[in-house]
């Protein structure tokens, strides 16, 4: 217990992205299952100063005077996103503005603005500029996305499950964008439903990566404990025993196969609904867990699709590349997925009741 109790990492990189436990309760988890102490978090990297990863609108520099704000679109470990209005032209962004109260998240804040200059993919959300603000915290001007995220699409449809159609497109729009990260050598650590971004023409793109790595070299070191707890995989908790020939990328393989079973299932898979968990007790379904029961509709290719991401041995987890290939997603008609997906996004509206 007192690992656990003792255990305290710098604020803005771990949550558990699920309803809070009372921060009483502290099971003895790791006690109970002789679990290695947790391994001390390597420092990322310190990025150089980065220049921003977009020009200004008409092709100069962007000032916050520049933008109004509309609304805020969400709040998140060290930052706001707001949805905003260039006064000018009228185009609407996603303005993320990102507090650096200490040297790690300063380097994060560098990590990130490093990461979205050096991506150009239809799969990546977009950066169309860094603005410094007067209080010393970073704005990142943002492509808006308008039809949310997929965790706000599923509170829209009142936890009501995605149908599989949908989920084969989505789960083959991440996997290219995964697979264009994993090309460049990043690792983003922190896919879910909130930062899988979609817009009303159907385009899902990666967002956040405030927690992200990029893999300098082919033995950098990728176990650590930043990111959304409820979405790791096994081998970041206990990389003796689950790591194998350890592979960083296939952590973002097992949270892409988390985030796809939730939207199939309609909640956290790995906890029954409803179940308020804490730290402790997500390590303890992650890592010993029994594989999540799916219903007696879900097809055979899904059924395999889902166990191929949440292989525990990470050596066993498909690739990116083999996923992309599996039947559940190659064997399916393009149209047909974007057409179920875009029944997600914008429902056909209840007819007006007719003149008499």
């Amino acid at each position: 217990m007192a690992a656990i109790r003792e255990r305290r990492l710098p604020r803005g990189n771990l949550t558990l992205d699920l309803p809070r436990l009372d921060s009483t309760a502290t099971p003895d988890c790791r006690q109970r299952f002789n679990l290695p102490p947790l391994p001390p978090q390597a420092a990322p990297p310190v990025a150089t100063a980065a220049a921003p990863c977009g020009v200004g609108v008409g092709g100069g520099e962007h000032r916050l005077s520049d933008f109004e704000k509309i609304k805020i679109l969400g709040r998140g470990n060290g930052g706001t996103v707001y949805q905003v209005r260039h006064r000018r032209t009228g185009s609407i962004y996603a303005l993320k503005t990102l507090a650096a109260e200490d040297s790690l998240q300063r380097r994060q804040v560098l990590r990130e603005v490093e990461i979205l200059r050096s991506t150009d993919s239809s799969t990546v959300v977009r950066c169309h500029g860094v603005i410094p603000t007067p209080s010393g915290d970073t704005s990142l001007l943002l492509e808006y996305m308008d039809a949310g995220s997929l965790e706000s699409l599923l509170a829209a449809r009142g936890k009501s499950p995605f149908p599989e159609a949908a989920l084969a497109g989505i789960a083959r729009q991440v996997l290219l964008g995964l697979s264009y990260l994993h090309t460049n050598k990043i690792v983003h650590r922190d896919i879910k439903p909130a930062n899988l971004l979609v817009n009303i023409t159907g385009d899902v793109k990666i967002a956040d990566f405030g927690v992200s790595k990029i893999m300098r070299r082919s033995l950098d070191p990728c176990v650590s404990y930043v990111g959304t707890c409820a979405y790791m995989s096994p081998e970041r908790f206990d990389p003796d025993s689950y790591g194998g020939n350890y592979d960083a990328y296939a952590a973002d393989v097992w949270s892409l196969g988390l985030t796809v079973l939730e939207l199939h299932l309609g909640h956290f898979p790995l906890l029954p609904p409803g179940q308020r968990p804490d730290w402790a007790t997500l390590m303890c379904a992650i890592c010993f867990g029994e594989p999540p029961q799916l219903p007696e509709t879900a097809s055979a290719d899904f059924r395999d699709f889902i166990a191929r991401c949440l292989q525990k041995e990470s050596s066993k987890r498909w690739s990116v590349a083999q996923l992309l290939a599996h039947p559940f997603i190659a064997c399916q008609d393009k149209l047909e997925l974007d057409r179920a997906l875009q029944d997600i996004i914008s429902p056909v509206p209840a007819p007006t009741p007719s003149e008499s």
